[in-house]
């Protein structure tokens, strides 16, 4: 893949398409070409790259959450072994038909690169384990938090700043997060009050979706700043990314699935089985095939829009992952949960506002007013932890 830069004014002149760098001459002899096929609408439209991102975010989301929760299923480590697994496989196979390209694998940059896949190993686990025990509404919600722990990051660590208009939308993020827990126990208190034990472990088992949710802000967030950390030494761009996370990750969540989980033949029959066995494994499949379509369609976002335009989309991506989770699944909907979400939803638009103006505001003066800028790889794998 060319290498995506995320400037405002990025677009692609389709005339420059195939020219060798010289000017056309006009006055060559040669014979007057016919006319030229036009250029379809759809090659510079918007709608479609917008559309298939979020199309994917929810595609993902919605499949992890199937294959997570529907079954009683453990293999939570197994799960993102095969996720890696497909991933390779379906980015060699783009790269071999010339759809895509990326570095063939090197020891020592996959040596730089090996702490950036622990962290995103402990990322990835700690949100499936997030989403197994908390709806697709709630986690949405709480996974803006992680907004909040990557802006003082940068501040601590690469010179960024937080306007007020950005403090004010993580004071909304909290505030959803608050609305949306206290809605979640109302609602098991309501659902199975007349129960005291089944009552208990209902709010334990969301307390415990929200210590892992706790833990997973932290781990995405160490991901993010890392990744930006070490991308500096690798120049790494999106599917130089994906490759070595997944090449990298796939060894160790094998080796950890076989000395952790549990894979006696009973548990197998809990985890598959035999009537949904076929779905849940071509469930698997294509939650791995989501993360190449996420990674595609927001380098394809960027490169038909702009940075500012795929910020707002990553904002307002929450809003349909969130009703994904009340269409799809049992997601208890009452006044308090839709309020989470519409001000979790309203805190996502305040911040992308707040970037944009940020990044629009005169850069002089001797303190920083902002982050430096960040690689194409970078800012995508942040934006997409947001969805």
């Amino acid at each position: 893949m060319a290498d995506v830069k995320k400037r405002d004014d990025y677009t692609i002149d389709m005339n420059d398409m195939g020219r060798s760098g010289k000017a056309f001459d006009q006055t060559s002899n040669s014979p007057r070409p016919g006319p030229s096929a036009p250029i379809l609408p759809s090659a510079n439209n918007p709608i479609l790259p917008i559309l298939s991102y979020c199309g994917s975010s929810i595609l993902m989301t919605v499949t992890n959450k199937y294959v997570l929760s529907g079954f009683g299923f453990n293999l939570n480590l197994f799960l993102l072994a095969v996720q890696s697994i497909v991933c390779v496989v379906a980015i060699q196979v783009c790269k071999s038909s010339g759809i895509i390209t990326y570095r063939d694998f090197n020891s020592d940059e996959a040596r730089k690169w090996f702490p950036v896949s622990l962290l995103l190993i402990g990322m990835i686990y700690t949100s499936t384990k997030a989403l197994q025990f908390l709806s697709i509404p709630v986690y949405t919600i709480f996974k803006n938090l992680t907004i909040i722990l990557i802006a003082y990051g940068e501040v601590l660590w690469f010179g960024g700043s937080v306007t007020g208009m950005a403090l004010f939308s993580f004071g909304l993020m909290v505030l959803s997060s608050l609305i949306a827990a206290w809605a979640d126990i109302q609602h098991v208190l309501q659902s199975y009050g007349h129960s005291e034990g089944e009552a208990s472990a209902k709010v334990s088992t969301l307390n415990a979706g929200y210590m892992w949710m706790l833990v997973n802000c932290l781990c995405s967030a160490a991901y993010v700043l890392g990744m930006r950390k070490r991308i500096k030494l690798t120049n790494f761009k999106d599917f130089d990314t994906m490759f070595y996370n997944n090449v990298l990750s796939i060894p160790i969540l094998l080796a950890a699935s076989l000395l952790a989980e549990n894979w006696s033949s009973a548990n197998i029959e809990i985890n598959f089985p035999p009537l949904q066995r076929n779905r849940i494994v071509l469930a698997m499949v294509f939650s791995g095939l989501s993360s190449v379509f996420i990674s595609y369609t927001s380098a394809w976002c960027v490169r038909v829009t702009s940075s500012t335009t795929y910020s707002m989309v990553g904002a307002l991506n929450k809003l349909p992952i969130a009703v994904s989770g009340l269409i799809f699944f049992d997601a208890p909907i009452t006044i308090p949960s839709v309020s989470a979400i519409g001000v979790g939803f309203v805190s996502g638009i305040v911040y992308a506002l707040a970037k944009v103006k940020q990044s629009s505001a005169p850069k002089g003066g001797i303190l920083p007013t902002s982050a430096p800028p960040m690689s194409a790889s970078s800012q995508s794998a942040r934006d997409s932890l947001k969805s």
